[in-house]
């Protein structure tokens, strides 16, 4: 029996591994290229474009596969609480712990959703998704704590963890938006009839 359920759940598991990748492998020079943004006035640019590549992502799944007005309503809601977030957090650095993790939640979220999906029991995946990515969190600031010039800081962890709650509330939502529970569930029950 494969290890993966389908070619979607190994594509979410690659990029979940890429995606930690490289957050890991930024935190030593990381400081020096923040201070280099800072310095040259690009840092709070440098975060504007990350959100700009965001938006566009966004966009281009909606042109791919227009949204349903509930769809469009949990978007704007998601927008809203990010927003605010963003708002409340003072430094760029901080902000981002906001856009990776969520990144890391979504990818595991989706994986383990893919995999149950399939046919695999996977017991609350929104849970499992939530615990890996708070574990993932831990784990880089446990990194950053022997690095020379970074610090374990419970701050961060916070904002891994409050990220990891938002990116997988919100995709628990869209997933309610979209119908897409009720449909597989639909689907489950023709089969069996």
């Amino acid at each position: 029996m494969p290890f993966f359920t389908s070619d979607r759940e190994r594509r979410l598991w690659i990029w979940t591994l890429i995606v930690i990748a490289a957050i890991y492998s930024t935190l030593g020079p990381a400081q020096v290229l923040v201070a280099m943004l800072r310095e040259r006035n690009l840092l709070r640019i440098s975060f504007a474009l990350i959100l700009v590549m965001i938006g566009i992502a966004i966009i281009w799944r909606w042109v791919k596969r227009p949204p349903g007005w509930r769809e469009i309503g949990v978007w704007l809601a998601a927008a809203a609480v990010y927003a605010f977030a963003f708002f409340r957090v003072e430094t760029p650095e901080e902000r981002t712990h906001l856009i990776e993790y969520s990144l890391v939640a979504i990818l595991i979220y989706q994986a383990l959703l893919e995999r149950a999906r399939q046919g695999r029991h996977v017991p609350y995946p929104g849970v499992l998704a939530f615990g890996a990515t708070v574990s993932l969190g831990f784990l880089d600031e446990g990194i950053q704590a022997v690095l020379p010039l970074r610090v374990f800081d419970l701050v961060d962890v916070g904002f891994n963890t409050l990220a990891a709650f938002m990116a997988i509330i919100v995709s628990m939502a869209l997933e309610w938006a979209r119908g897409s529970r009720f449909r597989d569930l639909r689907m489950r029950l023709k089969t069996r009839d």
